[in-house]
């Protein structure tokens, strides 16, 4: 439905009961003045970046540290568009990145402005203390700029204020479509170990004892905690270390195995230490550390960013033996919640975590390619890879059944050839 509010158009999304300003020809006012800043003027905004961060949702994934972290390591050389928001204060109250690049959509070269996230940065999000007149505004200010084809935001989590973003966009005419990705598993943290305790199955707590069990037959058992730059300087290497003697190893997926990667979770860690919300814990065996989480910490929230063991002790389980000892810990300092992030899995899965879905959002210049590549992907392969297997199965039909010994060689049934299926 369509009305019209002082120079502004209202598109209103009936399906989540979304209401969003179309920009219009005349102007119309979004309450905030906008800015595109390139990496150098980026850089200088730390603290500003980070009070706004701290004022409105303050997951480490957000911070400027974090961002500068994934740049830095993943696209040194890529041009950023750093979307900010002023108040007439001149205050900072909404933060968008952006890293422009070229690409190919579907085999078409296309001009992107893509966030800046992968699966080693978990989430992403616009950053804003009033949603709505931030996506407003910055809609119409990508609106006017000609630079980009499409508009990829990876890992905007449920609820995240990118969603505002994406249906203002979405309401002001461009050809947007949404990719759902993982559900990202997320552990509340009751007031005490007991309560936590009472929710697992009888199974995992007997399983949990029986690994304790075996080693503490036959060594000590302790929990190594490092915070700050203790953590980096005495503990980092060896993290590393113990996940590329793991399967990521053998895969060759390992942090220590690639550059980009090993240099965003050592600048990561050493600005969140100066921080004060960086941690490693170890779990020691007879001297020997066989377990190891890398945390950061922040809300009342631990985020794993990374957890590895020592596969020779696989059959006790020394992860989650670990992962026992950290929740212990999170609960006696008074956390919130337990973010395991990433996809689902069963050794996350037995903690009985909360999952919490995670999306792609596409935004298409309003144009004839813009609209073919929103279809492409959103339409006609979606039908196609319906069509097909439908398809197929149709064609099986019609395939000659295999002939028995002495069965007569008759052409009773017109088939089709069997390189049709």
């Amino acid at each position: 439905m369509l009305t019209m509010e002082d120079d502004t158009a209202v598109v209103e999304d009936v399906d989540s009961g979304w209401s969003a300003p179309r920009p219009s020809p005349h102007g119309g006012h979004t309450g905030i003045r906008v800015e595109t800043l390139d990496r150098a003027a980026f850089l200088r905004l730390e603290h500003e970046w980070n009070a706004l961060v701290e004022r409105t949702c303050d997951e480490p994934f957000y911070r400027h540290e974090f961002i500068r972290s994934w740049v830095d390591s993943f696209a040194p050389r890529a041009e950023m568009k750093i979307l900010t928001g002023h108040d007439h204060a001149g205050r900072l109250v909404a933060a968008l990145p952006l890293v422009a690049d070229r690409g190919f959509f579907y085999g078409v070269p296309v001009r992107r402005l893509v966030s800046p996230a992968s699966l080693h940065s978990a989430r992403f999000d616009m950053i804003a203390a009033d949603r709505r007149t931030a996506a407003l505004a910055f809609v119409r200010t990508l609106a006017g700029d000609g630079s980009w084809d499409v508009i990829r935001l990876n890992e905007v989590p449920a609820g995240g204020t990118a969603w505002d973003l994406y249906h203002a966009a979405s309401g002001a005419g461009f050809p947007s479509g949404i990719w759902d990705s993982h559900r990202s598993p997320f552990l509340p943290l009751p007031a005490s170990w007991a309560a936590l305790e009472a929710r697992l199955s009888r199974k995992f707590r007997r399983n949990l004892r029986r690994g304790r069990a075996w080693l503490e037959a036959r060594g000590a058992v302790t929990i190594e905690r490092l915070n700050g730059a203790d953590a980096v300087r005495a503990g980092l290497e060896e993290c590393f270390a113990l996940e590329r003697g793991g399967w990521k190893g053998r895969q060759g997926t390992a942090a220590a195995q690639s550059r980009q990667t090993l240099g965003f979770y050592t600048g990561l860690a050493q600005a969140a230490a100066s921080g004060g919300y960086f941690s490693l814990t170890f779990l020691v065996f007879a001297g020997k550390r066989i377990a190891a989480q890398y945390g950061l910490t922040r809300r009342r929230t631990y985020s794993l960013m990374m957890t590895c063991y020592d596969e020779a002790f696989a059959e006790c389980s020394p992860g989650q033996i670990l992962m026992e000892e950290v929740l212990k810990h999170a609960i006696a300092d008074g956390l919130w919640g337990y973010e395991f992030l990433g996809v689902e899995g069963a050794w996350k899965l037995a903690w009985k975590p909360d999952l919490r879905p995670h999306h792609w959002f596409f935004i298409f210049r309003d144009s004839l390619l813009g609209r073919t590549l929103r279809n492409a992907k959103f339409a006609w392969l979606p039908a196609a890879k319906t069509l097909v297997p439908a398809a197929r199965q149709s064609l099986r039909r019609f395939q000659p059944r295999p002939r028995t010994d002495g069965e007569a060689d008759t052409e009773t049934d017109h088939h089709l050839p069997t390189t049709w299926a």
